[in-house]
């Protein structure tokens, strides 16, 4: 039997997503993952992606760490810097998903490969290299859990309350493999006030970089439990819908 292709050549639906993953420092990670969470090893993966949302093209980059819910491994997400307005208030109103705009430059151009990331005039990742060969795909499906944080501080902004207490989000997804490509190329993290990837999980070393072509088979997103209102009070307050810490919506003076 033929097998149905993912999507018709040129379609953005098949573009593979850029994932390069690094070695950082453990106490970064470990300020950042809320309390109830519990952090895994200092490795941060940062993907590249564009993909059809909302029945156009949504230019991406996400930042995770690995961490653990209830004794099941993850990675928490710190922020999805996106290029498409009208995704980013809904997901994080009804998912606490941490999307926030983001202008996004990303191809690949034969064997060459390129990324940049820039919010509010400040460009905090790049991403050059070439194309070095496939890589064996093992067979089967991944299932994997990304975490999310929803809540809803309360109206007035009195101290330590809450409209929606916090609550851990649970996005489970299964997927198969289809096509890896290994990439020669450099992650270079810049000082950003708005992004403080570079601050908070400098690299210490770069582990792989990766083109990898996916096909979703399941996903569900669902309220995986409540953590501690009082010791997630100082994680609350965030660079605009990000997860990087902030003071009032913005960047923290320190």
């Amino acid at each position: 039997m033929t097998e149905t292709p993912m999507s018709r050549p040129g379609e953005v639906a098949g573009w593979p997503k850029l994932v390069v993953t690094y070695r950082t420092d453990p106490t970064g990670v470990e300020q950042l993952v809320p309390p109830g969470l519990v952090p895994g090893e200092p490795v941060v993966t940062v993907g590249v992606y564009c993909v059809p949302i909302l029945g156009e093209p949504e230019f991406g980059i996400s930042i995770k760490v690995p961490a653990s819910w209830r004794g099941t491994p993850g990675l928490y997400n710190l922020g999805m810097g996106i290029d498409q307005e009208a995704a980013v208030s809904i997901s994080h109103e009804t998912n606490g998903q941490p999307k926030f705009l983001c202008e996004i430059d990303f191809y690949r151009l034969g064997d060459h490969v390129a990324a940049r990331a820039t919010h509010q005039g400040y460009t905090f990742v790049e991403f050059t290299g070439d194309v070095t060969g496939a890589v064996d795909v093992a067979p089967g499906d991944v299932s994997d859990h990304e975490w999310w944080i929803k809540y809803s501080r309360a109206i007035g902004g009195a101290d330590g309350s809450y409209d929606f207490p916090p609550h851990v989000v649970d996005v489970a997804t299964t997927f198969e493999q289809k096509h890896i490509e290994s990439v020669d190329g450099e992650l270079k993290l810049l000082d950003s006030p708005w992004d403080p990837v570079a601050r908070y999980l400098p690299i210490r070393e770069q582990l792989s970089a990766q083109l990898v072509t996916h096909q979703a088979k399941a996903r569900s997103i669902t309220n995986a439990g409540p953590l501690d209102p009082a010791a997630f009070w100082p994680y609350a307050d965030t660079i605009g819908a990000s997860r990087w810490p902030g003071t009032r919506g913005g960047p923290r003076a320190d």
